[in-house]
């Protein structure tokens, strides 16, 4: 059993450096791409295009962020090579200042009274560099913390990436708030919009920072890995682990839920076509309240998929969040803020987190160390595109003005995390693998005794050889 943990790296102090990195790094740069998100409901059907129609605006802006969507796969495909054959920190960098510089573009858009078709034109091509910037950010941290975790821990320490996700969306929510609040309608119509876009300077600036001081992982550095490096790394996946990378396709259509939550849910709540009349800046703390509930419960279920797996808070959190998005919706078309905020909290804050804070460990455990980037990077980003123009077809299946608006979206997204239940469900179990052995179809798990045991002895272990005390 001593193979077990022979694959933990030395200088373990790296776990918790790479875990705080991931976290970072993923925060600043979902902000970037969570503004746009949110921008998208608000504003940009009154900036960006044609006022002749307003339906026919929602839909086309919803679409632009859908497009960021579809770009993932092809950056999926170019940044998990490079993922794969330069390293996960390299990779990183180049996610940081494409979707940064990409962002800042945006926010120096002229507006479609400025220059015409031109302004939604240029707007869809930063959205395209946004997207393919963002299909590598997920995967790079996910195996970059997961390779430096200790053993027994992986969905623990995993689980910040996500939690980094999640606290980028606060952020991107937060900036808009006191914007959209305090200043005026023609102002923040005209020019505020504009500030959290430009802010991404900074952003760029602390990425740099933080993720120019963490080493690479020593699964990626070792000479084994080394020789064994992939030199299509894409090929291989494709070769060897293509049933995994279609569950994964499938379990990313979880992304269902945020888009439920806060695209369509955005636009419906907000744009005075539909006629529910919350006002922005009361319905933008329902995504707020509902990341601030998801940072906190991510870490303990990344530690309780340490030790009752990964399938089970994925399946379960995959068919009560499918559920909830029912409530969630009615509560917005009967107008009761209090309701939809509640019913935010469990939907996404609390439930849908079965699935966020383990798929982080779940998705790259399913692939072996020479292909894990590309192969969870392009299968996850498959699924998310595929999402991606859910909000469009909401409005299209569910215009403005329809009779059950709510039942006609919601049974749409509880069909969608059916499907990713399912995937769930027929994937094999992976939290007791070794590292060593991960990505193998046929490896087979320590028992229950072993794995506690051996979890126990690297958790014991850990202050000895850090100089801290364990996570």
């Amino acid at each position: 059993m001593s193979t077990a943990i022979a694959h933990e790296p030395e200088g373990q102090h790296q776990s918790k450096k790479a875990a705080a990195s991931g976290w970072i790094g993923s925060a600043l740069e979902y902000y970037d791409f969570f503004i746009y998100a949110t921008a998208a409901a608000l504003i940009f059907p009154q900036i960006f295009f044609p006022q002749g129609d307003p339906a026919i605006g929602i839909i086309a802006s919803l679409a632009t962020y859908g497009v960021g969507y579809v770009a993932r796969p092809i950056g999926a495909f170019v940044l998990g090579h490079i993922g794969d054959t330069h390293g996960r920190k390299q990779v990183l960098v180049w996610c940081m200042f494409l979707m940064g510089f990409s962002t800042i573009a945006v926010g120096l858009l002229p507006t479609y009274e400025q220059i015409g078709l031109w302004a939604p034109a240029l707007l869809v091509l930063c959205r395209l560099v946004q997207g393919f910037a963002v299909a590598g950010e997920i995967s790079g941290a996910s195996s970059m913390i997961m390779e430096h975790a200790p053993f027994g821990r992986r969905g623990f320490f995993a689980s910040f990436s996500l939690q980094g996700v999640q606290a980028g969306q606060i952020l991107a929510a937060a900036v808009f708030l006191p914007l959209a609040h305090y200043m005026p309608a023609e102002q923040f119509n005209s020019w505020g919009w504009r500030i959290p876009f430009l802010l991404s300077f900074i952003v760029i600036v602390a990425g740099w920072i933080i993720r120019r001081e963490v080493a690479e992982t020593p699964a990626f550095t070792d000479k084994t890995a080394q020789k064994e490096r992939a030199r299509s790394p894409i090929l291989d996946a494709f070769k060897y682990s293509s049933a995994d990378m279609f569950r994964v396709v499938c379990m990313a259509l979880m992304n269902v839920i945020p888009v439920v939550a806060t695209i369509f849910g955005a636009a419906y709540a907000v744009q005075p076509a539909y006629g529910i009349g919350f006002a922005k800046d009361i319905y933008l703390w329902i995504p707020v309240l509902g990341n601030l509930l998801a940072v906190l419960v991510i870490p303990f279920v990344g530690n309780l998929s340490d030790k009752v797996g990964r399938r089970p808070p994925i399946i379960v959190g995959a068919l009560a969040s499918g559920l909830l998005a029912f409530g969630y919706l009615y509560a917005i078309s009967i107008k009761n803020v209090p309701l939809a905020i509640c019913m935010s909290l469990l939907m996404w804050g609390v439930v849908y987190q079965g699935y966020n804070a383990v798929f982080p460990s779940f998705y790259p455990e399913l692939f072996p160390t020479r292909t894990r980037v590309s192969a969870m990077a392009i299968s996850q980003n498959v699924g998310t595109a595929i999402t991606a123009m859910l909000p469009a077809l909401f409005t299209f299946v569910a215009p403005p003005g329809s009779a059950n608006i709510w039942i006609k979206v919601g049974a749409i997204a509880f069909g969608i995390t059916v499907i990713a239940a399912l995937a769930a469900l027929s994937a094999r179990e992976t939290f007791r693998v070794p590292m060593n052995e991960l990505g193998k179809p046929d490896a087979r798990p320590l028992n229950k005794a072993d794995y506690d045991r051996l979890r126990e002895e690297a958790l014991a272990a850990r202050p000895a050889r850090s100089g801290h005390a364990a996570a």
